[in-house]
């Protein structure tokens, strides 16, 4: 595998930005996106996973929504909900950890643990 992909369920730019942060702040348990939830706080990302994420010998690669489709809108762009992990190997891409299993995912340490575990198998 040459990479995992992250592509969270938010849009990039400031003006995105600040309202994801807002609506962290304001309804936590409502936010779209399960990886943020568990990789960044409201102003930060979580120092646990960005130790892991850090060390980690596979390269992953961390996208918003529109870059995402602008970047693979040709192969890939619209056939993926999100938020979602998918791997990529030699133009292949397929699906690493599903939405729906994202969304079950609690806190970065569930996220770690899942990732590992795949990893393993590959």
């Amino acid at each position: 595998m040459e990479k995992l992909i992250f592509v969270y369920n938010a849009y990039s730019g400031t003006r995105h930005v600040v309202l994801d942060a807002l609506h962290k702040l304001i309804r936590p348990n409502a936010y779209a996106c399960s990886i943020c939830k568990v990789t960044h706080g409201v102003f930060s990302e979580n120092s646990r996973w960005k130790k892991y994420r850090q060390a980690s010998e596979v390269e992953m690669e961390f996208l918003h929504i529109d870059k995402f489709q602008k970047r693979y809108a040709s192969k890939f762009g619209y056939k993926y909900t999100f938020p979602i992990v998918l791997w990529e190997d030699e133009g292949e891409m397929g699906i690493f950890i599903s939405t729906e299993e994202l969304e079950r995912i609690k806190n970065e340490k569930d996220l770690i643990k899942i990732v590992e575990e795949r990893l393993l198998i590959d």
